[in-house]
């Protein structure tokens, strides 16, 4: 659920207009709503309740600091995977002492700064990572708190972009070497075994995958709490969201309506799986999810530039690009795609949405149903709070877009448009081209 609706004819993020964001700060503008974020990190929080729980915000999904200091203001610790992320949470001015560091490629540099901000534990996806971080470790004279990332082999039955639970993947270390890896960890002199973990793909639309992971992981976690006294289990993340029904998934009766068996992955659900399956083990669970925290907390506010009538086809041609929201390019995703100020007593037309960039790939929806749009009208891309402005890019020499958060009834740029300037400051032409 969200707080994305209509009030009256124009769409509104809890009580703020949206066309009063697009009018003050411009398009392409991503919105995010605060009090949807609270009520995704609520919910999941009271469905894992008689669980000792800790979120790690996975900040890939969105990390602008602004989101990071209300995820701390919550009380969630944060998943990173790389450096960047790690200044960016400090940044926020939040630490990172509950906070766990990820991926498969971590350099020294990362290693030394996790270690000096004294990072929870690291999530160790090969044995040369636990050498390299016990070589660090050893040159700081400190141990270093790791958690080896287990894959399962679990088919998550996701996108192929985004699975990682596979053996195929490139992520974590097959289950029959796990006891050989943390023997390994219980020898190197600067290292100290706090957990373990998994993850095993993003977007799941069903909590099979995520039990059956889950059931293949239990005994291996018991095992290493009786040899290795781990402190916790790391189940990841993965939890999916609304995309092709987003803004009417807004309101309970929605999801009330929904056929059982056909009914979206819920926080309650899938604590009710999963809480059975973790509570027997007595150790601290960490859960790393992030698009289900912002996916749908977030919009994409754009403005119609042309209706080009083409020869048996219709475009609806925007000023956002694939640059700003770059899914449906990246993944052939649906977002869905509704005017700011709906009009019933305007016709339907069917068109390809797509933005200016110079790319065939640059099309937002095909052959899509759409309330007629005028130029400089707005739409809004909804769900559109998870890898959306973490995937931008200057494609085409377009600015970065702006970021807003909205409030109740007070709504804040956290982010300003890139300006030119803005873009060409870090470049210089050398002398020999003057």
């Amino acid at each position: 659920m969200h707080h994305f609706a209509y009030t009256g004819s124009n769409l509104h993020c809890e009580s703020v207009d949206l066309a009063a964001v697009a009018q003050l700060y411009g398009t392409p503008t991503y919105v995010y709503s605060a009090a949807t974020i609270a009520d995704n990190y609520n919910r999941l929080m009271q469905g894992l309740h008689g669980l000792d729980v800790r979120v790690c915000y996975a900040m890939k999904a969105n990390s602008n600091i602004a989101v990071l200091r209300h995820f701390a203001n919550l009380g969630a610790g944060f998943d990173l995977v790389s450096g960047g992320e790690l200044r960016r949470v400090l940044a926020a001015g939040a630490d990172v002492t509950g906070s766990v560091f990820a991926g498969v490629g971590k350099s020294e540099a990362e290693i030394r700064l996790a270690l000096e901000s004294r990072i929870h534990a690291f999530h160790v996806e090969s044995e040369p990572e636990l050498v390299r971080i016990n070589h660090v470790a050893g040159k700081l004279g400190v141990k270093a708190p790791i958690a080896f990332r287990i894959n399962p082999d679990v088919d998550a039955h996701t996108h192929a972009k985004v699975t990682t639970g596979k053996a195929g993947n490139k992520f974590g270390i097959p289950l029959a070497k796990a006891e050989a890896a943390y023997a390994a960890a219980a020898k190197c002199p600067n290292i100290a075994i706090r957990g373990v973990q998994m993850h095993i793909g993003s977007q799941l639309t069903s909590i099979t995958p995520f039990g059956e992971a889950v059931e293949k992981l239990v005994p291996l976690a018991a095992e290493l709490k009786q040899r290795h006294n781990i402190e916790y289990f790391s189940i990841g993340g993965g939890i999916g969201i609304i995309y092709k029904d987003a803004l009417a998934s807004g309101s309970r009766e929605w999801w009330t309506s929904q056929p059982e068996a056909t009914r979206p992955i819920t926080p309650e659900a899938y604590g009710a799986a999963l809480t059975p399956l973790l509570k027997p083990l007595g150790l601290k669970i960490l859960l790393e999810p992030g698009r289900f925290l912002v996916g749908n907390a977030g919009v994409l506010l754009s403005q119609v530039e042309y209706l080009k009538r083409g020869q048996g086809k219709n475009f609806l041609i925007l000023d956002a690009a694939m640059n700003d929201l770059v899914r449906p390019a990246m993944y052939d995703s649906f977002h869905q795609i509704v005017p700011l100020r709906r009009d019933t007593t305007r016709p339907a037309i069917t068109a390809d949405i797509v933005g200016p960039v110079c790319e065939s790939g640059d099309c937002f929806a095909k052959d899509r149903d759409i309330q007629q749009l005028s130029e400089g009208e707005h739409v809004a891309f909804m769900s559109a709070g998870a890898y959306g402005c973490t995937m931008a890019s200057r494609y085409n020499s377009r600015c970065m877009p702006a970021e807003v958060l909205v409030h109740g009834a007070t709504f804040d740029l956290i982010k300003a448009r890139e300006t030119f300037d803005d873009q060409i400051a870090s470049e210089n032409i050398p002398a020999f081209l003057k």
